[in-house]
């Protein structure tokens, strides 16, 4: 890993967002009421505006925000907290994740904050270097920063985000140098938490027994109906799928075939071994991105590019283990594939700030070492 991370990194992202594009073709034409191909030009805008923005980050010197993540972070904090302002705050399946704000579209701050998280993050251990492993500097103070934002978003009901965010700032703390045993009681404490939520709420206990017996009577047409459509969907496909725009389960079958569960119509529609490179290229992203992080030269880029990085993995990763029913359903995006224009601007805006690390990494070549008094041997014969 050099000096082609970021290539690479941007062939996957390419290959992943145009894969997006055809199969969002394929599977919004069924779900609109209006314009035909709204959502695929609504889409192409979000990925133009995502470009532009990521073209303008991968040109900024990213260690001049290490100076404004206090800032940022309170900015994101309190576009979370408008959510539950009524007026403002928009409900949408049971989950205010959206806000209304004049002249702008309706967006979810919650992919902002991701971002600026993950940059406070960074900034907090880069300023406390030598003191990653103490309680209140190196756990408890950066705790509060990562934890603040994840439970506005937790309680927006927004579970999934919440959790695949909490999952990404873990990281940084132990990739930082927090103490094991503080990161492992506290993710312990945040998981029974969690479970005491959810087995508060029946709505979300059903789809945790759901993903345990799919094909029973009792979940089949309730809290398992998506996950188990969309295993339906994975083997109608088989290895070679049934062909593109060819699938039965997008035909009202399997509800957010354009969105959340997008993954199964490709495997439907174009085989194992177009799901199993989407996966691939979701690793390509975690090795290069890592790459990258490796590479760079200070604390604040190392930290975070590996924040970058999982808060695009991670939500993959979840998404994947929902679609084929291993985690109960949490209504996450594929990124960069699901329809989703706030999920795909901040996403490649993510990717820019990973190019703009690997910018301002200085790689050395290695020249050999000079030999001296150097004795050559041959067999006389």
């Amino acid at each position: 890993m050099g000096k082609k991370n970021a290539l690479f990194l941007c062939i996957a992202v390419t290959a992943l967002v145009i894969l997006g594009l055809v199969m969002l073709t394929s599977t919004s034409i069924w779900v609109e009421s209006g314009e035909k191909y709204s959502m695929l030009k609504n889409q192409i805008a979000f990925i133009a505006l995502g470009i532009f923005a990521a073209g303008v980050v991968t040109m900024f010197d990213y260690r001049k925000l290490r100076a404004y993540w206090v800032p940022l972070l309170l900015g994101s904090v309190v576009l979370l907290a408008m959510c539950y302002v009524p007026g403002v705050g928009r409900e949408i399946n049971g989950e205010t994740r959206w806000i209304d704000l004049p002249g702008l579209p309706r967006f979810q701050p919650s992919e902002m904050a991701k971002i600026f998280v993950v940059m406070s993050l960074a900034g907090w251990y880069s300023h406390f270097q030598t003191e990653t492993q103490s309680f209140f500097k190196g756990f408890v103070f950066p705790g509060l920063l990562m934890g603040i934002p994840v439970l506005l978003i937790f309680f927006e009901k927004d579970m999934g985000t919440a959790a695949s965010l909490g999952g990404a700032g873990v990281l940084v703390m132990f990739v930082a140098g927090t103490r094991l045993p503080y990161l492992t009681i506290s993710s312990v404490t945040a998981l029974v938490g969690m479970a005491l939520v959810v087995w508060k709420n029946p709505e979300r206990m059903g789809r945790v027994m759901a993903i345990l017996d799919l094909e029973s009577d009792k979940y089949k047409y309730s809290d398992g109906f998506q996950q188990l459509r969309g295993l339906y969907a994975f083997a109608n496909g088989g290895i070679d799928g049934v062909g593109l725009g060819n699938s039965v389960e997008k035909l009202g079958y399997l509800a957010y075939a354009h969105a959340d569960f997008i993954f199964p119509i490709i495997g439907e529609e174009l085989g194992l071994k177009f799901t199993l490179a989407t996966v691939f290229g979701f690793v390509l992203i975690a090795v290069y991105g890592i790459g990258i992080a490796i590479n760079a030269k200070d604390i604040f880029g190392r930290l975070f590019a590996i924040g970058l990085t999982s808060i695009i993995v991670v939500p993959a990763m979840l998404n994947i283990g929902v679609c084929t029913a291993v985690l109960p359903n949490t209504g996450l995006p594929l990124p960069l594939i699901s329809y989703g224009g706030t999920n795909m601007l901040f996403t490649l805006i993510s990717v820019g700030f990973l190019i703009s690390i690997h910018r301002q990494t200085i790689f050395q070549s290695r020249e050999d070492m000079p030999v001296i008094n150097a004795k050559k041997q041959c067999v006389r014969i």
